[in-house]
């Protein structure tokens, strides 16, 4: 059998474990994305500063001696689709988390109309239900070429292909949601059946908290001056 290949690690940690700013950041993109956790998170991170990494390197070197290796990288990220505008090193150093996140499977699915939110997309991939060229997926992370961005679609025997079946009917619902107009978008809200993300869910906590706080606060001065004047009258 040979020996067992060496697991590696795929992610690296930040830094800086406790940073206010990044941890807003990374549930904002968890948030949107429907990732799992912060794992997934720091995968794509990684994966995206390898490519940054290789890109500074060949920039380092004479034009002569990297127009190969330049080409190799430069392909890869225009097949994934990572890479749209101005194939170039510098537009290699220009990708945000975001470009890559765009391009996993899970993103995919919702943005076709597949369904309704990344977490409804995410699992359908898990459950299934999803096909690629008429095989099954199960991994919702798995970064999707632009090619076979044309071969998805609901598996062969999943009940998702009934046009009439609800969470079709909540797909087509959120798709036209995302295609409308920032007004429209405002006006009607979000969904039925539609998942909030963690990120909406903690800013609506916070408002509430804020709001009761500051309802709170003249009531206590209130009292407090009334106890006052009435320590004076004494």
């Amino acid at each position: 059998m040979g020996d067992p290949r060496r697991q590696r690690k795929q992610y690296t940690k930040p830094k800086r474990p406790f940073e206010t700013e990044r941890f807003e950041q990374e549930l904002e993109l968890i948030g949107s994305y429907g990732l799992r956790n912060k794992r997934e998170l720091w995968k794509h991170r990684t994966e995206l500063s390898n490519y940054r990494r290789a890109a500074r390197g060949l920039l380092a070197l004479p034009p002569s001696d990297r127009a190969a290796l330049e080409k190799e990288i430069i392909d890869k990220l225009t097949r994934r689709g990572i890479l749209k505008k101005e194939p170039s090193l510098d537009s290699v150093l220009d990708l945000t988390l975001k470009d890559v996140l765009e391009r996993r499977l899970q993103t995919v699915v919702f943005k076709k109309g597949l369904a309704c939110s990344p977490y409804h997309a995410r699992q359908l991939v898990v459950h299934g239900h999803i096909a690629l060229n008429g095989a099954r997926v199960t991994t919702p992370s798995r970064i999707m070429t632009v090619v076979e961005e044309e071969g998805i679609d609901y598996a062969g025997n999943s009940p998702e292909r009934d046009p009439s079946h609800p969470a079709r009917v909540a797909a087509s619902m959120a798709a036209q949601k995302v295609a409308a107009p920032p007004e429209e978008k405002e006006e009607e809200g979000s969904p039925e059946g539609f998942r909030r993300g963690p990120h909406e869910r903690v800013s609506r906590v916070r408002r509430e908290y804020v709001e009761d706080t500051r309802a709170k606060v003249p009531e206590e001065a209130v009292d407090e001056e009334e106890g006052q004047g009435g320590s004076e009258n004494e």
